[in-house]
């Protein structure tokens, strides 16, 4: 998180201005200034949010539900269900970034979502203690979860897009790699502390690991709820004014009065407007198309094994869950580490090719499970490494997937463009897992090992539309 003494470059105040809403924080639009401290409070709050919102993942996914449905006896199906649906509800992104269009302000609009989502969890709850009292069995426990899962990525999606062009009008350019970085990084530290704790409580539980299991996810619950309440400290943004900035942006003589035409070039940009895009269509932009075309296989690629690595140590290899969240925690170190890393390199060297060199080493990352088994060379060394390695290089793909996704888009409609790439990802990516979990289902616990290979080609593959991707603002 960021301190006082930390020198945030920032880069010719924006010219905003302020309109009242019914309620606080006032939403603004582009006719006045934000100051400096307006800045530098905003990012230290969508910090805290990173935080608090990393605490509710972990209950709310990853290991942790993974290992509930272990528990219930899910059949493979199911975990692919797991993973496709909030990948799949990606297609409502669209619908969510023209709903959130109309709105008058990004943070109203993120409570109404992202606020009613998060509280859905609460159901689950209610659930896991209706199987402790005998009004449930595990089979409608399994199908409850998905329904939670399946109605709050709804919400979710009709939120992200706006969220995404809430945060990325906020952050200055050229501070973007170094910021998203050490947000990030924040986020990796409380899961290297969260998970391993979170997982000894499931895994230790007086009344059961359900019962852990519950627990950690009603506290889930409160820390992001919290979160949503870090978001009342960001500058809000007022979606219509945003769009009708695009149309004044194009002609500098709007905002001479406050900043000269060399520092109003600077002010496009650090929010990241392409000049020489500002005319073009959705359908016209050949780097946005090309950036779907490699975000959309790669999403593919990933996902026809990412979700099963769990399965396979939690099943295949039957490693108790505390394992599996210290393995997951040195995952978390290592993004931790090598976040802050990869933010300053980005922002020195540019996305693209970081993409390209470190996406071959993730690319290869599943080929490098077909030798683990259950003895104990690979349990306390090869597979703490081979988790090591993973946080190290997915740090980079995820920080430099979201900044170069950040410089291609202009501003006009701006989260409609993040909704389309959202939603084509998602589709792919629940694509991935559905062939992924089908093609378990017929082959069973020998099907993952190939499983593994085959997603390991299709990575590679994917990097190719990259070598076509031009990035703003580098040769």
């Amino acid at each position: 998180m960021f301190t006082d003494s930390v020198q945030i470059e920032t880069t010719a105040p924006l010219i905003l201005e302020f309109t009242q809403t019914a309620s606080p924080p006032t939403a603004i639009s582009l006719n006045s200034r934000i100051s400096k401290d307006t800045i530098r409070t905003s990012l230290k709050a969508s910090t805290a949010d990173s935080v608090l919102a990393s605490v509710y993942s972990l209950g709310t996914g990853g290991i942790l539900l993974s290992n509930l449905l272990v528990q219930l006896g899910a059949s493979p199906v199911v975990f692919g269900m797991l993973s496709s649906i909030p990948m799949l509800v990606n297609l409502i992104q669209p619908l969510g970034a023209y709903l959130s269009e109309r709105s008058t302000s990004r943070f109203q609009y993120s409570l109404r979502t992202h606020g009613i989502g998060r509280l859905l969890w609460l159901v689950l709850v209610i659930g896991i203690a209706s199987v402790s009292w005998g009004v449930l069995n595990t089979h409608q426990l399994v199908i409850l979860t998905l329904l939670i899962v399946l109605f709050s990525s709804l919400l979710g999606g009709l939120g992200t897009a706006s969220w995404l062009s809430w945060v990325a009008m906020i952050v200055p350019r050229q501070l973007r790699g170094r910021y998203f970085g050490t947000r990030n990084s924040a986020a990796s530290l409380t899961n290297l502390v969260c998970v391993p704790m979170a997982g000894l409580v499931v895994s230790h539980w007086y009344g059961g690991t359900l019962q852990g299991y519950g627990v950690i996810l009603l506290i889930s619950i409160i820390f992001g709820i919290m979160g949503l309440g870090c978001q009342y400290f960001q500058v809000d943004i007022n979606p219509q004014s945003q769009n009708t900035y695009y149309g004044k942006s194009s002609q500098t003589s709007e905002i001479q009065s406050e900043v000269t035409k060399d520092e109003s070039s600077e002010v496009l940009q650090s929010i990241h407007l392409p000049q020489d895009q500002s005319a073009n269509s959705i359908w016209k932009n050949s780097n946005f198309l090309i950036f779907l075309l490699y975000f959309s296989f790669w999403t593919l690629a990933v996902n026809l094994s990412s979700p099963f690595f769990n399965l396979y140590m939690l099943d295949t290899l039957n490693l108790d869950v505390s394992y599996v969240t210290i393995y997951n925690s040195l995952q978390a170190g290592a993004t931790l580490l090598m976040l802050i890393l990869w933010g300053k390199l980005a922002d020195k060297i540019g996305n693209r090719p970081i993409l390209i060199c470190i996406g071959i080493l993730v690319g290869v990352t599943p080929l490098l499970w077909l030798g683990i088994g259950v003895n104990r060379l690979d349990i306390w060394l090869w597979l703490p490494l081979l988790h090591i390695l993973t946080g190290g290089t997915w740090a980079a793909i995820d920080l430099c997937s979201n900044n170069i996704q950040l410089g291609i888009v202009p501003i006009k409609n701006q989260s409609i463009y993040f909704a389309i790439a959202a939603a084509v990802a998602g589709a792919s990516g629940a694509l991935g897992t559905t062939i992924g979990s089908f093609l378990l289902q017929f082959a069973q616990s020998g099907g993952l090992l190939g499983l593994f290979a085959l997603s390991g080609v299709f990575r590679l593959v994917a990097l190719v539309p990259l070598m076509f991707l031009q990035e703003p603002g580098r040769a």
